[in-house]
């Protein structure tokens, strides 16, 4: 079975219909964003590259297309953990 590329705009339209903006981000192999804590519910989705989210202490590393919910107050950390850059979408709810 093959993987279909992710399509940014039908996320966007998705996440608008859900309440969520969406804006895209890249970051450079090891870089870290660390203790975050939001006052909204944030989705996240990773478009290419291999980022890792610890989210109130758990680990995930989501596959390309597969979205990750952190909800509002969660202390949150992202990785670029690939050796390549990786490009992802973030949002937050209104």
């Amino acid at each position: 079975m093959q993987e279909r590329p992710v399509d940014p705009d039908a996320i966007r339209r998705d996440w608008a219909d859900r309440g969520f903006s969406c804006e895209p981000w890249e970051d450079p192999p090891g870089q870290e964003w660390n203790d975050f804590v939001h006052s909204t519910d944030e989705l996240v989705m990773v478009i290419e590259g291999t980022l890792e989210f610890e989210v109130s202490g758990k680990t995930h590393r989501p596959q390309p297309g597969k979205e990750l919910f952190i909800p509002r107050g969660a202390a949150h950390s992202v990785r670029n953990i690939g050796p390549g850059r990786a490009t992802w979408l973030f949002g937050y709810n209104s």
